[in-house]
C-alpha cells in the first residue's frame, strides 16, 4: 500500500526546505550523507500521530532563465516556473502545503499560484482535490501571527501560521494534514507482482511497455491505477499476473523549464513505492546520467528490487568489448547497487526484451527467499573468523547469533554486545558474506543489530 504524498510549493525562500527537515525531523534538505549515494534530497518519510507518509520538496525555483541576470518577482519567467512547479504538485500529491512568507505579506506571485491553484483542483464529492493547506511560514512573532489574517485574500481558505525554524504551529498543521488524508485502499484480492517502468524522459520506457504489452498479447484492459497519470496494464505471463506501472509522464509537455523539470519525479516515486521491482531504464547513447542515479537512490531507499535495463543498445557501435567495458562503467557509477542484475536490450527492435519479465521475476522470488537460521549462522560464525571487527575504545563488536526475521525485502536481526560498535564497512563485509551464499539478486537486503539482553 503506497503511502500518502505531501508536497510542498511556493516561490523561492519562504521557507519549503526547512519546512521539509521539521517535517522529516532531519536536515536532508541539503545533503544526504549516506555512503555512495551522494545526491540532493527532495523525498523523505515523516510520521504523525502514527500515520506515515512522504514529504516532498520541490525545491526553491532558480529564478534564472538562460544566464546569470536574476528574474524579478513579477517576471512572466518567473512566474511561469512556479506556475509549473505547482502544477505538478496539483496533479501528483494527495495534500499540497503552499508555502507563503509572513514579512512579505501577499505577492503577485503567491497570487498566481494561488489561481492556478483553484483552477486545476478537482471537485470530489463537493470537496476540492488535492485539499490545498496555505502555510504562513516565518512567522515567529504574535504580530506576525495576528499579520497572517491577510493571506485570506489568496481564496484558499484558513492560513497556517507556523514558523519552520523553531517549531512553532508545526503540530497543529500536521493535524491537519493527516486528517486530509485520502482513506486506505484496501489490498486486491488478487495478488499480481507490481513492476514498475521508471526512468527519465526519452529513455523508452513507452516503447518499452508497448512492446512487452504486444508480445505477450494477454492484456486484460488498460485501467487508471491509484496514481494519477500512470497507467497500471494488467497482463498474464505464463500464468503469472503481473502489473506493468508505466510512468512515461515524467515530463510534461509545454512551457516547463530544464531547471523545473528535475522536481517532476512525484510519479516515479509513487510507482516505485507501490512496485515489487523497478526496471531502471538507461540510454545507452549517453550513459549513466546524474538523473539516473538520482532514480536508482530513490529505489534504494524505498527498500525496492531492481533491474536495470540498458535500452538503445542497437544504437551503440561495439566490439567484443563494449558490454563487458559498459557493465564495469555502470558499476562504479551505481556503485551502491553491486547487486542489480544489468540486461541490455532494444525496445525498438525487440533485441532481449523476451528476457525482461523472466529476469523481473527471478528478482521478485528474491526478494521473497527466506534463509534458514543454520545456514545464516554459518555464515556469520565463517565472516568473523575470516575478519574480525575492528576495536573502539579497546571493545570489539561481538556478533553472538542471527535470523531472519522477514522477507520482502529480505531483513536479518543479527544479535551483539553492542550496536554501536557496528562500523559501516563492517556491515557492508557480513552483507557481502551473505550475498556470496545467497546472492538475493536485484535485491536490498536490511541488516539489523540488536543488543543481547
Amino acid at each position: 500500500m503506497s503511502k500518502p504524498l505531501v508536497a510542498l510549493v511556493g516561490r523561492p525562500n519562504v521557507g519549503k526546505s526547512t519546512l521539509f527537515n521539521r517535517l522529516v525531523g532531519e536536515p536532508l534538505a541539503i545533503v544526504d550523507g549516506t555512503p555512495g549515494t551522494t545526491r540532493d534530497r527532495l523525498i523523505a518519510e515523516a510520521e504523525w500521530t502514527g500515520h506515515a507518509f512522504l514529504v516532498v520538496d520541490t525545491g526553491g525555483i532558480d529564478p534564472r532563465v538562460g544566464g546569470e541576470r536574476p528574474l524579478s518577482v513579477g517576471s512572466a519567467e518567473y512566474i511561469d516556473q512556479i506556475r509549473a512547479q505547482a502544477e505538478m504538485a496539483i496533479e501528483d500529491a494527495d495534500v499540497v502545503l503552499f508555502l507563503v512568507d509572513a514579512n512579505d505579506g501577499v505577492t503577485p506571485a503567491d497570487q498566481e499560484v494561488a489561481n492556478l491553484i483553484r483552477r486545476k483542483q478537482r471537485m470530489v464529492g463537493g470537496q476540492p482535490q488535492p485539499p490545498v493547506l496555505l502555510v504562513v511560514n516565518k512567522a515567529d512573532n504574535e504580530s506576525l501571527r495576528q499579520q497572517a489574517a491577510q493571506f485570506y485574500e489568496l481564496g484558499l481558505g484558513e492560513p497556517y501560521a507556523v514558523s519552520a525554524l523553531h517549531g512553532l504551529g508545526i503540530g497543529d498543521l500536521l493535524d491537519e494534514v493527516v486528517a486530509r488524508f485520502p482513506p486506505a485502499v484496501e489490498a486486491e484480492e488478487e495478488e499480481a507482482v507490481k513492476i514498475a517502468i521508471v526512468g527519465r524522459p526519452n529513455v523508452g520506457k513507452s516503447s518499452l511497455l508497448n512492446r512487452l504489452v504486444g508480445e505477450e498479447r494477454a492484456i486484460v484492459s488498460p485501467i487508471a491505477g491509484t496514481t494519477r497519470d500512470a497507467i497500471d496494464t494488467p497482463i498474464e505471463y505464463q500464468g503469472i499476473p503481473i502489473v506493468l506501472i508505466d510512468t512515461a509522464g515524467i515530463r510534461r509537455r509545454g512551457r516547463i523549464e530544464p531547471g523545473v523539470e528535475k522536481y517532476s519525479v512525484l510519479r516515479t516515486l509513487r510507482a516505485i513505492e507501490r512496485c515489487d521491482v523497478a526496471l531502471l531504464m538507461i540510454d545507452a547513447t549517453a550513459g549513466v546520467t546524474a538523473q539516473d542515479a538520482h532514480i536508482a537512490g530513490y529505489i534504494l531507499d524505498a527498500n525496492k528490487s531492481v533491474v536495470v535495463l540498458v535500452n538503445k543498445w542497437d544504437a551503440v557501435t561495439k566490439d567484443s568489448q563494449t558490454m563487458q567495458e559498459y557493465t564495469q562503467r555502470i558499476r562504479q557509477e551505481l556503485n551502491f547497487m553491486d547487486y542489480v542484475p544489468i540486461l541490455f536490450i532494444s525496445a525498438k527492435t525487440g533485441q532481449r526484451v523476451d528476457q525482461v519479465l523472466p529476469l523481473a521475476l527471478k528478482v521478485q522470488e528474491e526478494r521473497l527467499a527466506r534463509l534458514p537460521t543454520a545456514h545464516l549462522n554459518r555464515i556469520l560464525q565463517a565472516a568473523q573468523d575470516a575478519h574480525t571487527p575492528t576495536s573502539r575504545t579497546g571493545k570489539s563488536l561481538r556478533i553472538y547469533y542471527g535470523t531472519q526475521v522477514r522477507t520482502d525485502p529480505p531483513t536479518f536481526l543479527i544479535y551483539v554486545n553492542d550496536p554501536k560498535l557496528a562500523h559501516f564497512t563492517y556491515l557492508r563485509y557480513l552483507e557481502n558474506c551473505i550475498r556470496r551464499e545467497y546472492p538475493f539478486t536485484g535485491t536490498p537486503i536490511r541488516l539489523v543489530l540488536k543488543p543481547r539482553r
